[in-house]
């Protein structure tokens, strides 16, 4: 093969997974709205999604806001301006780092899961049992789980950013001696429609970055040339975990390009 015709194919191959992506997420939330809608099925994937993953949202929160109040403590007083922490505390995790981080964590918990799930019914032949019984797999399989992660990762990150303020405060103020009164009138005067707007704006893009990456890296887990069977799982598990939070922390550039 010559370089050429090599470099052609270095391009050709990511360009048609993403259209391939692309048509496999259009046609996951048309089946959505498909009647009869699968009321049980997406109400199944909020509890798997969103409830199974806010005792970690608790945890990493808390301890996201407690670390930024820490450190934004010490960088504030060198300018007399200790006051601000609330605001610093608030806004950073409105705006960043409670949509990428909550984002992050429910890849790690659920993104995962969904990946080895639609892999192993791919390899173990369920979904050709689906196709032979004349059920869409993509109907049944990927448009519930896009409408819970549509439904959970703004919940999720609102509980991120919630518990993060508080874990700032309790470092802030508990801890470090700054007046309560303070650190909260300073996050309710900062914080103003736009900012929580748009860190719902990329919860939202988030979730459907997520859930096609994952559900369409196990639902084509039988194409891959690299391995079959259990390995061409654990690969595209491992592939979706790392495309999706390589994605995520691009998505959020491009976004808070054009939300600034």
């Amino acid at each position: 093969m010559n370089p050429i015709t090599r470099l052609g194919r270095y391009v050709i191959k990511p360009v048609d997974e993403i259209g391939r992506m692309t048509l496999f997420l259009i046609y996951g939330l048309i089946h959505i709205f498909s009647w009869p809608i699968q009321f049980m099925k997406i109400i199944e994937q909020v509890f798997f999604i969103g409830m199974k993953s806010v005792f970690v949202i608790l945890l990493t929160g808390a301890f996201t806001g407690m670390v930024l109040g820490l450190q934004g403590y010490y960088t504030l007083v060198k300018f007399g301006s200790e006051g601000l922490l609330g605001s610093a505390v608030a806004l950073t995790l409105i705006r960043e780092m409670g949509p990428v981080l909550t984002a992050i964590m429910v890849i790690g918990r659920a993104g995962s899961a969904m990946v080895a799930e639609i892999g192993i019914m791919r390899i173990s032949e369920q979904i050709d049992a689906l196709e032979t019984m004349d059920i869409d797999p993509v109907r049944f399989l990927v448009s519930p789980r896009i409408a819970a992660s549509l439904i959970s990762f703004p919940i999720l990150t609102a509980i991120f950013d919630v518990v993060g303020i508080i874990g700032g405060y309790f470092t802030g103020s508990l801890m470090l001696g700054i007046n309560p009164g303070i650190y909260f009138a300073r996050v309710e005067s900062s914080v103003v429609f736009e900012d929580i707007s748009g860190g719902f704006i990329k919860s939202i893009v988030f979730a459907i970055v997520v859930v096609t990456v994952c559900c369409f890296q196990g639902y084509m887990t039988h194409t891959r040339p690299d391995g079959f069977g259990s390995k061409g799982v654990s690969l595209s598990t491992t592939s979706a975990v790392v495309t999706s939070c390589v994605l995520v922390l691009i998505t959020d550039y491009v976004l808070t390009s054009f939300l600034l």
